[in-house]
């Protein structure tokens, strides 16, 4: 990897000859800008505003400009040459436990490589005392026209400088909060609990750019000249008014992703997933395509308590119409038997009567 800056780590009395390489790369699709007339590329031309010309790359500079609006050039001989201790130096200050670093100090990354065999040695140092302390080091340094703030941590067997923020240069979430008077009860927390268990952990690897993948797909597609794909149904809108029935059914949609037992409950009424955030939900191979013999399960699964749930409702069906033929029969005894005692009573009474004449 090619390096950006070349320097020294002080530690102390102890120098250590280093590069400082780019440790990420972006790999975001970017787009030209173009005539919408004929396509023709739209480019930007530097041009000096006192002779109206275009210059080129070596003619450029930088400048200062001053509160009057007066330019005072500045060199790299200058900016070399700055009454800084940090200009070609990682200064380390202080030894910190990692949670001291707040996240939303965090900055780009770079890997710091040996400058050297020399530099061998105190490297190794510095990376096993990091690891043996389980800290982390603050550091100053200066690059691209600026001093800056940095932390270095081990990666591996390499030693990584991540650049941080100064801290006057992160915002208070002032008046973000939502309204304090809200509250949620234990049996709402205990299914959040249950949620976050369900879905668990996963494999960072998994995760890729599913829009930088659809983006290709459009690209690809009308280079060949061809249909561009179908973009998938919007999630039907709907406001989810129920918190608890949204957090069971979100507990029971994880364990459903997960093949685990207990999903096919009575479904809670809530807004209906999409098919991408559902797609999101289920466990991915490594490269984004989902794993065959997952689905597979989870398909055989589903026909398993379908089936369980149509043969109950078959035999619930059969101890309704029994009970019902059960509960007539009996009826039409018990009508019957009314009948004939109806019938002996009055007679009985006849025969009374004629003894007593």
């Amino acid at each position: 990897m090619r390096s950006i800056w070349n320097g020294a780590i002080s530690f102390g009395l102890v120098s250590i000859p280093i590069k400082l390489v780019n440790a990420t790369e972006s790999r975001s699709i970017s787009f030209r800008q173009i005539h919408l007339e004929d396509g023709g590329r739209i480019r930007y031309r530097k041009v000096c505003e006192l002779d109206d010309r275009e210059v080129t790359q070596s003619e450029i500079g930088k400048g200062y400009e001053d509160a009057d609006g007066t330019i005072i050039p500045i060199t790299e001989e200058d900016l070399s040459n700055l009454p800084l201790p940090t200009a070609k130096t990682i200064e380390i200050v202080a030894f910190v436990p990692a949670d001291r670093i707040d996240p939303l100090q965090m900055d780009a990354a770079y890997y710091i490589a040996a400058g050297g065999a020399p530099a061998a040695k105190p490297y190794i140092l510095l990376r096993e005392a990091l690891k043996r302390s389980q800290k982390v080091a603050v550091a100053k340094y200066a690059l691209r026209g600026r001093e800056r703030l940095g932390m270095l941590r081990v990666v591996e067997d390499a030693i990584a400088l991540h650049g941080l923020l100064w801290p006057d240069e992160v915002r208070a979430p002032e008046g973000l909060a939502p309204d304090a008077n809200v509250t949620v009860n234990d049996k709402e927390l205990d299914l959040a609990d249950a949620l976050m268990d369900t879905l668990g952990e996963i494999d960072l690897e998994d995760l890729h750019d599913e829009y930088r993948e659809a983006l290709e797909e459009v690209v690809a597609a009308k280079a060949a000249g061809e249909a561009l794909p179908e973009a998938p149904e919007p999630a039907k809108g709907g406001k989810v008014l129920d918190l608890m029935a949204a957090l069971e059914k979100s507990v029971r949609d994880a364990k459903e992703a997960r093949g685990e037992e207990g999903a096919d409950e009575e479904p809670a009424e809530v807004r209906q997933i999409s098919a991408r955030e559902s797609a999101r939900a289920t466990p991915k191979q490594a490269g984004g395509k989902k794993s065959t013999s997952t689905a597979k399960k989870t398909a055989a699964k589903k026909t398993t308590a379908a089936r369980k749930s149509t043969a109950k409702s078959a035999q619930g069906a059969k101890k309704t119409t029994s009970a019902k033929s059960t509960t007539k029969s009996t009826a039409k005894k018990t009508g019957a038997k009314k009948t004939t005692t109806a019938k002996k009573t009055p007679a009985k009474k006849t025969a009374a009567r004629k003894r007593t004449a």
